[in-house]
């Protein structure tokens, strides 16, 4: 049928070849991809639709193959010297069009996130032979001794494959290292195992188990030669793949050995419903487990005590600040003083160095003395409202990828295609750039100019630090992602694995960067600059800045040094949602598929108002102290937590799994590094954002003269 609708519009392509020759070459270059389109939609409809007539072709895709300790280890397929399936699809069937080891197409995101499909070689039909099991066949021509070293080497490291049949996903163990067949000591146990007829692996602690004494007995490389693929259906869509190993078929790999590989396929109907064909490959028990539940009760028990406490900073000691300066600042005025609070000269007495009254300071508060220089601008604005830019970005970003997977029953769930998360993170990070321009452009904006900013404001100079935050915003985060991922791209590429980014993708990601990341960037910068930061038009500040600033204390308390407060402050964001953390890492490292999207949208909410709250008692301490340097110090208490991530990530690699080399290890603390990185401008910005606020709010109920 495909290849008849294709002919058709070949002969209407040669009928009206000379109006198409009329038209420019974009537009013959459009109408032939729309002709390319009709072509694929058309001939792999069954696999994007997953309906199938009896006898139609079903693809069986194979991935990839590696050690199981290590996700990013992996190999196409046919790396190891698997034979090609006797089928029509087989390399010398030259004239049947061959498929074999063909690379299927990939999306951006498949490709990024290490999926490199190719075609098997078997020739499955649709519902074919139900009440039969078809087998497929191959044999190996006598191994070589690279290829026998291949699967020596697949089955000391416990390699295993990884295939998909209409997007299920299926997988096995290439081969065993098991003790010899004939020594004595072992015999009966491998008797008895192959004896059971047991499942993949199971046989396994059988054979190296049963309290045997293995010293000095040499484990032998196996390979499995004989599967079992179980495809259940329900009318016309396939609900249920299964496939095993046979652990009978287990065969010593050797030099010169010949291998007889052979795929029993069969068809089964069932009742099953197509909607929650997936449901298998969710570890409910382990998502939902109580301790997952309890983790955010406990971090919402957190929320509370932390709002409990800002609420207390809020409602009781800056109303004492309030009805303190209040009333020191009345009786000055009216002179309603004793005797023995003025000297003779009518003016108030000094209380350790400042005026009294009632034998307390009568001179503004801890706080308030700084309300000259609390809105001076950051040091190295450009940069810190680069990064803040970047932060909301991130934190649009964020929220805009839990909402789409959150609304996974409206338009498929994200954990069912292969590489639609990172899809959805590169389309929103590119949409959500002009958050990025806008957010870093006010803030310049907002510091930028007078006596609140150390710099000066010649026209050429300001425009000068205007194109330095924009560029910074445009590269910032972009460099540093690249520079890692470059690194473990030239690593995975040394090492021959599926993981390395092919380069048309490379000029794809580099063109949406250029074309849209970009231009929304430098958009939203313009947006930014001429916002308006004041309803009247006026000071966007309560507070006028001094213009020449006051020196900040050293001898203060302990809790009164950003460098004491700021680590506290991210035990306490950590603490929120290290439970959460070590769900995530479980699913991105260990093969599980995380689907609880629900519960990653309550932790962010309540990490978003942890930090919020951890910040700004870490901000009030440290203008109590005096210390009016709170925007860097708000940045860094919501970012210290990234820290704490990346240290429990160090203690995740070594007591959480088993992986090992050089080449996962790479990625391992690449990723992670990342991870950190950008959950730390996430959080700083945050933290900023609610110190700014608070700043503000009590800045603005105070008189000031």
């Amino acid at each position: 049928r495909a290849l008849q609708i294709k002919r058709l519009d070949l002969k209407t392509c040669e009928k009206r070849l000379p109006t198409m020759r009329s038209l420019s070459l974009p537009s013959r270059l459009l109408l032939s991809l729309l002709l390319l389109q009709k072509d694929v939609s058309v001939t792999n409809a069954d696999e994007y639709t997953h309906r199938y007539a009896t006898g139609d072709k079903v693809n069986l895709w194979v991935n990839k193959v590696g050690p199981y300790a290590n996700p990013q280890e992996a190999y196409e397929y046919y790396s190891l010297p698997y034979c090609a399936p006797d089928t029509e699809h087989h390399p010398d069937n030259v004239e049947s069009g061959s498929l074999f080891n063909k690379l299927k197409i990939h999306s951006i995101g498949e490709r990024l996130a290490g999926h490199a499909l190719r075609h098997s070689g078997h020739d499955l039909k649709f519902a074919s032979g139900s009440e039969q099991t078809v087998v497929e066949e191959c044999n190996t021509k006598s191994l070589t001794t690279e290829e026998a070293a291949s699967f020596t080497k697949a089955a000391e490291d416990q390699w295993f494959f990884h295939m998909y049949i209409d997007d299920l996903p299926v997988w096995g163990m290439v081969g065993e290292m098991l003790p010899d067949p004939n020594n004595p000591k072992v015999k009966k146990v491998w008797e008895n195992a192959k004896d059971s007829q047991q499942s993949d692996l199971q046989h396994l602690n059988d054979v190296v188990g049963q309290n045997l004494d293995l010293e000095g007995i040499e484990l032998k490389p196996f390979v499995y030669t004989y599967r079992y693929l179980s495809v259940s259906y329900n009318k016309d869509r396939i609900v249920k793949v299964d496939l095993t190993s046979d652990p009978a078929s287990l065969i010593e790999v050797k030099p010169g050995a010949e291998l007889n590989f052979k795929l029993f396929i069969k068809w089964e109907p069932t009742d099953e419903e197509f909607h929650s064909r997936f449901d298998r490959y969710l570890d409910h028990a382990f998502f939902k487990h109580q301790i997952h539940w309890f983790s955010i009760f406990n971090s919402f028990m957190m929320v509370l005590f932390l709002m409990g406490l800002v609420a207390l900073i809020l409602l009781r000691t800056l109303r004492k600040d309030y009805a303190r300066y209040a009333m020191s600042r009345s009786d000055l005025e009216e002179g309603d003083m004793d005797d023995d609070q003025v000297d003779e000269n009518g003016k108030p007495l000094l209380h350790e160095g400042r005026p009294s009254v009632g034998g307390m300071p009568a001179e503004d508060s801890g706080w308030k003395q700084v309300h000259g220089d609390v809105f001076r601008a950051p040091r190295f604005l450009t940069l810190f409202a680069a990064i803040i830019g970047t932060g909301w970005q991130l934190i649009t970003l964020t929220m805009g990828v839990i909402l789409f997977a959150v609304a996974g029953p409206l338009h498929g769930e994200v954990h069912e295609e292969r590489g639609e998360v990172l899809h959805a993170i590169i389309t929103c990070y590119a949409l959500s750039s002009i958050v990025a321009g806008y957010s870093s452009g006010s803030l310049f904006k907002l510091y930028s100019g007078g006596a609140r900013s150390k710099t000066a404001s010649s026209p050429g100079q300001a425009s000068a630090q205007w194109q330095a935050t924009m560029a910074l915003t445009v590269m910032l985060l972009p460099t540093i992602t690249v520079i890692i991922l470059s690194t473990l791209n030239t690593v995975s590429l040394v090492y021959g694995t599926i993981n390395t980014i092919p380069f048309l993708v490379i000029l794809e990601l580099f063109a949406i960067w250029v074309f849209v990341s970009v231009p929304l960037t430098i958009f939203g910068t313009l947006l930014g600059r001429h916002a308006k930061l004041s309803s009247k038009g006026g000071d966007p500040f309560p507070c006028r800045v001094n213009a020449i600033p006051r020196p900040i204390p050293e001898d203060v308390p302990a809790y009164g040094k950003p460098v004491n407060l700021i680590p506290v402050a991210g035990v306490l964001s950590f603490g929120s949602i290290f439970i959460e953390l070590y769900y995530l890492l479980t699913s991105l490292w260990n093969y599980k598929f995380y689907h609880v999207y629900g519960f990653l949208l309550g932790v962010y909410l309540i990490l978003t108002i942890v930090v919020s709250m951890t910040t700004i008692i870490v901000v009030y301490f440290c203008l109590n102290a005096e210390n009016y340097l709170w925007q860097w110090t708000a940045f860094a208490s919501g970012a210290s937590m990234s820290i704490y991530v990346f240290l429990y990530g160090v203690f995740f690699f070594f007591f959480k799994t088993s992986m090992n080399g050089f080449l996962q290890t790479a990625f391992y603390f690449g990723y992670t590094s990342l991870i950190a990185l950008n959950l730390g401008i996430l959080c700083g910005t945050i933290g900023h954002f609610s110190a700014s606020r608070f700043v503000r709010a009590i800045f603005k109920n105070v008189k000031v003269d």
